[in-house]
């Protein structure tokens, strides 16, 4: 024995979260937030403290007979429910509706950091297990809900993007790229995956998501990377391959960093009138409430837009050593600010008819703020766009997510378009799927 109480490293560590807690409420955001979304936003100089704001909605699921608020003339009822954190979408050619039941895989290494941020995700409903599998949904009387339902794939690791070329199903693992047979109206896929290319991954694997998007005749496969880290404090050489956008030749395996440079790139989609590739990328923390906008922008082969020597263009951050200044000369700036910490992960373009008001534009789902006071995003924007860019400002089409005591009861994740032409929308904390679709079609909870 050495005379040491037991728990004596736990309450401290317990105290100094309590410490790191109400320190965190001394700063908040003092912009407008319109100043801070569209192509210009306003950048004030970065806020040094000694911690950082934290101010998470704790989730507490909808109550019965509940549902988001949708935009004027929409309407919005429960595709599914009862999910198990439901995250990513994609829509089968036959109009089935695959969903990523997921969450992070378990983690290596922490420290204290390491240790609230766990707390602050247990708080946002963001700890669960993962389910590791692909469910299908199917609306076999065509009424807006789910009447079927399967595991179509399990066994997985953290799976979250996917995509079918011809007939076989990509689906992009925590850790690899990989591929099982699949034929049209199949409701369980039995055969084995198979490995396509390996993914940045573990120990630690901070940004664990990897969103899957074909390109139009299928040759390519582009994946959404995130950082291991905030701004590289665990070394350059945790971030092989990361922040970037990886294209994939699905035959070969063969990867090359498509884009990179961008911290989080989760939703990508091709804009419709102009074939571009567009992605919503979530910036760096800790810089304050008014930094740094979370956005929207196309991506260019060979592109670096910033990430971890600068933000938004050529504005550095001196948090990173050793400064790059060759490389924040040429970081592209993005197109469109969304807002500072609004977590964009959802982007579907619409090209349907039955919501002629969002043809061309982006489908934003705003999963929601840690690190702002007070709280951003946890809501659904559209973005107009006019000859392949933005045209305008975010309109909210889903909110209602927070309620009037800070808790949140939903928060948006992917997004996908229908068969029909409505709009889907992945809710992790609700463990839903919300439909939206012009008013006066079928509501249902």
């Amino acid at each position: 024995m050495t005379g040491r109480w037991p728990c004596a490293g736990w309450l401290r560590r317990v105290a100094v979260a309590f410490m790191v807690i109400a320190l965190s409420g001394c700063e908040t955001a003092e912009l407008a937030f319109p100043r801070t979304v569209g192509p210009e936003p306003v950048l004030p100089p970065p806020e040094g403290a000694l911690v950082p704001t934290i101010d998470i909605a704790p989730a507490v699921g909808w109550p019965d007979g509940a549902a988001p608020s949708a935009a004027e003339g929409l309407a919005v009822n429960a595709f599914a429910d009862g999910l198990d954190h439901p995250r990513w979408l994609y829509v089968l050619p036959n109009g089935d509706v695959l969903v990523a039941e997921t969450n992070a895989p378990p983690r290596e290494g922490g420290g204290l950091k390491a240790w609230l941020m766990g707390l602050v995700m247990k708080r946002a409903g963001a700890a669960v297990p993962s389910a590791d599998r692909v469910s299908l949904l199917r609306d076999a009387d065509g009424d807006g809900v789910a009447d079927q339902r399967s595991v179509l794939l399990d066994k997985l690791h953290s799976p979250f993007g996917m995509a079918l070329v011809g007939d076989t199903l990509y689906v992009a693992n925590a850790d690899a790229l990989v591929a099982a047979p699949y034929r049209p109206g199949q409701q369980r896929i039995e055969a084995t995956p198979t490995l396509v290319a390996r993914l940045p991954g573990g120990p630690v694997n901070h940004h664990w998501t990897k969103s899957l998007l074909a390109s139009a005749d299928g040759s390519r496969l582009y994946v959404g990377v995130g950082s291991n880290s905030n701004v590289g404090e665990r070394g350059m050489a945790a971030e092989t391959d990361r922040a970037t956008i990886l294209e994939v030749d699905p035959v070969t395996g063969d990867t090359r960093v498509f884009a990179s440079g961008l911290r989080n790139p989760v939703g990508l989609d091709w804009q419709p009138d102009t074939g571009v590739l567009w992605a919503v990328v979530n910036e760096r923390d800790e810089l304050g409430s008014d930094l740094v906008p979370d956005y929207l922008t196309s991506v260019r082969d060979g592109g670096f837009y910033g990430w971890p020597y600068s933000y938004w263009g050529s504005h550095v951050d001196a948090r990173v050593r050793p400064p790059r200044p060759e490389l924040v000369a040429r970081a592209i700036t993005p197109d469109y600010a969304l807002g500072n910490h609004v977590a964009p992960l959802g982007l579907a373009f619409y090209d349907a008819t039955l919501l002629p008001r969002l043809r061309g534009g982006a489908i934003v789902a705003e999963h929601g703020s840690w690190n702002r006071r007070p709280p951003s995003g946890y809501k659904v924007v559209f973005v107009p766009f006019a000859d392949g860019t933005p045209s305008g400002p975010p309109r909210e089409l889903l909110g209602g997510f927070l309620d009037p005591d800070g808790n949140a009861r939903g928060r948006p994740v992917g997004i996908a378009i229908a068969a029909d032409g409505a709009v889907l929308v992945a809710d992790d904390v609700g463990n839903a799927i919300w439909r939206l679709a012009p008013d006066g079609q079928r509501r249902s909870r």
